[in-house]
C-alpha cells in the first residue's frame, strides 16, 4: 500500500530544521482564509508541545508549509504523524461541518541549513504570491527536484 512520498535531504545534526509540506486529502480546498490563522496557531502549539519550535506556518486552501525546529530525539515521522492527527481532530471539533476533513497520506520533509532559514521563511510567507503562477502539484514536484529526491509521479498523488 502506497503511503505517499516522504522526502528528506541534508544532514539533521543536533537540531532538526525541517520544512514540512503536506496537503489536504485529494487537495480539497478546505483550509479557507478564515480558518487558516486558527489552524496555524493550533499547529504551532502542537509542534511546541513536545519541545519543538514553529518558525513559520503558511499555505493555501489545499496545503500547508511549516518550518520547524524539532528536538534531537524527536523523529520527523513521529512529529508529522502527531501534527496531522491532532490537527485533523481539532478541525473536526472546531469546524463540525468538516467532519470528513483528512490530510493526504505522506508529506515532504526537507532539512534546512541554518544559513537558509530566512530564505525558507520568506518562501513560506509568500505562498499566495507563488500560487498565482503555479499549482501545488507543480510547487511540490519542484521542491522534490531541487532537493534531489527521486519520485514516481504516478504514486505521488494517491
Amino acid at each position: 500500500m502506497n503511503q505517499g512520498i516522504v522526502a528528506f535531504s541534508g544532514y539533521l545534526g543536533k537540531i532538526a530544521l525541517i520544512h514540512f509540506v503536506f496537503s489536504t486529502k485529494n487537495r480539497e480546498s478546505l483550509i479557507t482564509a478564515e480558518r487558516r490563522p486558527r489552524l496555524y496557531e493550533y499547529m504551532g502549539g502542537t509542534i511546541r508541545s513536545p519541545g519543538g519550535i514553529s518558525l513559520e506556518i503558511n499555505g493555501m486552501s489545499d496545503h500547508v508549509h511549516l518550518l520547524s525546529k524539532l528536538r534531537p530525539d524527536e523523529s520527523v515521522s513521529n512529529a508529522i504523524r502527531s501534527l496531522k492527527a491532532n490537527a485533523s481532530g481539532w478541525m473536526h471539533k472546531v469546524f463540525p461541518e468538516l467532519s470528513d476533513f483528512k490530510w493526504q497520506d505522506g508529506y515532504g520533509g526537507f532539512t534546512v541549513s541554518q544559513s537558509q532559514v530566512e530564505q525558507v521563511r520568506k518562501y513560506i510567507r509568500l505562498q499566495e504570491h507563488h500560487h498565482q503562477k503555479r499549482s501545488f502539484k507543480d510547487e511540490f514536484t519542484e521542491l522534490l527536484k531541487i532537493n534531489g529526491i527521486e519520485f514516481n509521479e504516478e504514486h505521488l498523488w494517491k
